[in-house]
């Protein structure tokens, strides 16, 4: 009964979103309008576009006739209750300005039932762990003089709330609304434009056939594609869900468990997040927000990246090996298509556009307009496919569209957190208890705030996980008297590796229903081919030479990178339980052990564990040899 409304609403909200999505590219290349009316008609225009796009209907689907209607009512009235309160965000801005702006009774509920949106609609795009944040912010704002400790306010009445949050420059519509309109939005499309483009599709078929001679063949397959593809979608479960869909089936076929097939895509996905030069859209959010230019978070972003792909190469190979799986004949390799490295094109030439855009000294939102051009170009030209069926065209900037909306839910209900951080001063004590445990121990300051990353972007994609906890923890690392580079670098690792952290996990929970595996066992599988990705901030926090462009150092740099690998060896083999043959539970303790005590602060237990390292590895290749065991689960790649 309720299909008919839902798809005419869906359709208008797709078109909705296609004309959001060619906003973007229009304000990329000509630049915004004047901030409080491009900022408030863009927040409302986002609300329609995720009210239809995901309505009450559509979510608890009933064939009860009143419900409905009490559905479409809601929705109806939220989208009234969004555009009045925008309306009034316009009307009063420059009275506020001037400070004599006066709010009536009903100016002030209207904001509060706009914030109620923001949050309702931030929950169906995201779950509730965000939305819950945002509520939370809000009630702490109106009612915290009554907590303790650090948490106790001054007390702030409703207008006072409502000024700052709703009607100013510092909350909804503040400094985080405008970036994701001028600069994440359209990279946000572009994404869009290369998945729904066809260049995902070449890229799977690429990565198989590369990876076809290694042992670990689909799983390695999996790393190649999640990581380059992952770099540019900005969300690692629509990463999980679009790779996996073709590499978890071909993993567990190999021989590989369910759990493990879904980690290896979790973990890889997840990993495309930190792979430069686009790193899920974060690098140029994070160069608007540190004054850091992009291509320095580039070069500084490589070779960490590169230790973390590395790292879960090897604990594949490990794994095929103590499974005892053996590499494929080369008749069983699938073989690349003739164009598809042609077509490969589709997806690396729109980065290459983005590169030399930048290099030219061009802004960011410049670069992402050439890439959407050029990615709807290459496409055109090398993809049969899209010139037969260009509707696809229309399909892809719809979805970028929506995405971009959801995006803004999201950013819209942070702002009302960094309103309540700036009027209460919760940030400020909280980064003065830090610093204060900073100057007993940097590493217990350091592993506060990785274990807060990690609480604030549970549930949360990329983009607005690396918002909220820059908003809020960066600062405070910062008065630890660390470089500013390495502190978002240290904070953007925790809050994208909260994706296979359980309890949440959304990455796991993703690839678990493909893997036909349970959920918490696909989340610690990842977990475990992603400790690297745990261990590496630390490293360059200590060791700034290993992002190459802080306090670089020759010395420093080869003795930290070997360090590294030897480290990321040996625990690979403590996890997975097996190097030249299987290991023993006293030899995997002893591995653990030595790997982290390797990359300690302390020169002399960093050179005893180095030499320890290698002769366990050497004992335990000795041992192999003498018991006539095939070597090397790695050396095949």
């Amino acid at each position: 009964m309720t299909s008919l409304p839902i798809r005419h609403v869906s359709n208008i909200a797709k078109m909705l979103a296609f004309a959001l999505a060619l906003q973007a590219i229009y304000v990329a290349f000509y630049g915004g309008w004047e901030p409080s009316v491009h900022r408030a008609a863009a927040l409302f225009f986002c609300t329609l576009i995720a009210i239809g796009a995901m309505p009450l209907a559509r979510e608890f689907p009933s064939d009860n006739i009143f419900l409905n209607h009490l559905f479409w009512l809601v929705d109806g009235a939220s989208a009234i209750i969004m555009g009045f309160a925008c309306w009034r965000f316009v009307d009063a801005i420059d009275d506020m300005e001037n400070l004599i702006a006066e709010f009536s009774t009903v100016d002030l509920w209207a904001a509060v039932g706009a914030i109620m949106v923001l949050l309702e609609l931030t929950r169906r795009s995201f779950g509730l762990v965000l939305s819950v944040v945002g509520g939370l912010s809000l009630l702490y704002c109106l009612f915290g003089q009554d907590l303790p400790w650090i948490f106790q306010h001054s007390g702030f009445d409703l207008q006072q709330s409502m000024e700052l949050i709703w009607y100013g420059f510092q909350g909804v519509f503040g400094i985080p609304t405008g970036i994701v309109l001028s600069l994440i939005l359209i990279f946000i499309v572009f994404g869009a434009l290369l998945e729904g483009t066809g260049a995902g599709e070449v890229l799977i078929r690429i990565a198989f056939a590369v990876t076809g001679g290694t042992r670990g063949g689909p799983a390695h397959a999996a790393i190649v594609a999640s990581g380059l593809f992952g770099a540019t979608s900005g969300s690692v479960t629509a990463n999980v869900v679009g790779t996996g869909a073709f590499t978890i089936p071909m993993i567990k076929k190999r021989g590989f468990s369910g759990a493990f097939a879904g980690g290896v895509e979790a973990a890889a996905s997840t990993g495309g997040q930190i792979m430069p030069p686009v790193m899920g859209v974060a690098a140029f959010l994070m160069a608007d927000l540190t004054g850091v230019p992009y291509l320095t978070i580039c070069i500084a972003a490589s070779l960490p990246a590169l230790l973390y792909y590395g790292s879960l190469f090897i604990a594949v190979s490990l794994e095929a090996g103590r499974l005892g799986i053996r590499k494929l004949d080369k008749t069983e390799r699938q073989t690349i298509l003739p164009g598809d490295m042609l077509k490969s094109i589709m997806l690396f030439g729109p980065i290459v556009f983005i590169m030399a855009t930048l290099i030219s000294g061009r802004s960011p939102s410049m670069a992402g307009f050439w890439a959407c051009v050029s990615a709807v170009g290459f496409s055109l030209l090398l993809n049969p496919a899209l010139r037969a069926n260009p509707g696809r065209l229309y399909t892809a900037l719809a979805r970028g569209g929506v995405a971009g909306a959801k995006i803004m839910m999201a950013v819209g209900t942070i702002g009302v957190l960094l309103a309540v951080l700036n009027l209460t001063g919760i940030g400020i004590k909280f980064a003065t208890e830090i610093s204060q445990l900073g100057t007993s121990s940097l590493f217990l300051a350091l592993a506060l705030a990785a274990v807060t990353c990690l609480i604030l972007g549970m549930g949360m994609p990329t983009l607005p996980a690396y918002l909220i906890i820059a908003l809020v923890l960066a600062p405070t690392i910062k008065l630890l008297g660390l470089p500013v580079l390495s502190v978002h670098l240290f904070i953007f690792y925790f809050g994208i590796l909260s994706a296979i952290t359980p309890p949440v996990a959304l990455a796991a929970i993703a690839a678990a229903p493909i893997a036909e595996a349970n959920p918490i066992t696909t989340a610690m599988k990842a977990l475990g081919l992603a400790f690297v990705g745990f261990i590496i901030p630390f490293v360059f926090v200590y060791e700034p030479s290993l992002l190459l462009v802080l306090d670089f150092s020759w010395t420093s740099f080869i003795w930290v990178m070997a360090r590294l690998m030897l480290a990321i060896w040996l625990i690979s083999t403590a996890v997975v339980g097996f190097e030249f043959s299987h290991l023993s539970g006293w030899s995997r303790l002893a591995r653990a052990v030595c790997g982290f005590a390797v990359l300690t602060v302390f020169a002399n237990f960093q050179l005893g564990a180095f030499v320890l390292g290698l002769v366990i590895i050497a004992l335990s290749f000795r041992t192999a040899r003498k018991n006539d065991q095939p070597l090397s689960a790695s050396a095949d790649g």
